[in-house]
């Protein structure tokens, strides 16, 4: 029962895979202290500067109330601040610290070495397929695009005027 019930499910084999890749991120990135999800953060506040929390829990999948624990995590950490809207006082506009820029670079010169140790098992035509077929089932192609939205929207905004003032703009 255990097999069939359980090692076969497409669910369990998520799960685990999920275990894995948290763990072998953890491993690399140990004296950084941060989880895979608050890298994920980080750099998308780091390319979205001046981002609010409801646009960034869509960006990267995160439902908003933890999104916002996330937030208070970092910024106690001092690698992200929040600022009020200047166009909307009941809103906070997130933005990544030098020591969070610092810290996204760190850890970008050890993401390929995790991928490389994850997928170690598959050869290079199952590592694509895997990733397609993971791609297919979160609908990552959606998120792109909500993305790529998110980018032309934040180019008309005037925020990014203030961004620029205030000398916040991503490093490259």
């Amino acid at each position: 029962m255990l097999e069939e019930y359980v090692y076969e499910q497409p669910g369990h084999l998520i799960r685990r895979a999920h275990q894995i890749a948290w763990a072998m991120f953890r491993e690399e990135t140990n004296k950084f202290d941060v989880t895979p999800v608050q890298y994920s953060l980080l750099v998308a506040v780091h390319d979205f500067p001046a981002i609010d929390a409801t646009r960034l829990s869509e960006l990267i999948c995160i439902d908003r109330a933890t999104i916002g624990n996330i937030v208070t995590r970092l910024e106690t950490k001092g690698l992200v601040a929040r600022e009020d809207d200047p166009n909307d006082k009941r809103a906070k506009k997130i933005y990544v610290t030098r020591s969070g820029k610092d810290l996204v670079q760190s850890i970008n010169k050890v993401r390929g070495k995790i991928a490389e140790r994850l997928l170690a098992p598959l050869d290079a035509a199952d590592r694509m397929m895997l990733v397609k077929l993971l791609s297919k089932l979160v609908g990552i192609e959606d998120v792109k695009r909500r993305t790529k939205e998110a980018v032309t929207e934040a180019q008309r905004s005037p925020v990014k005027e203030l961004v620029a003032r205030r000398g916040k703009a991503p490093i490259g």
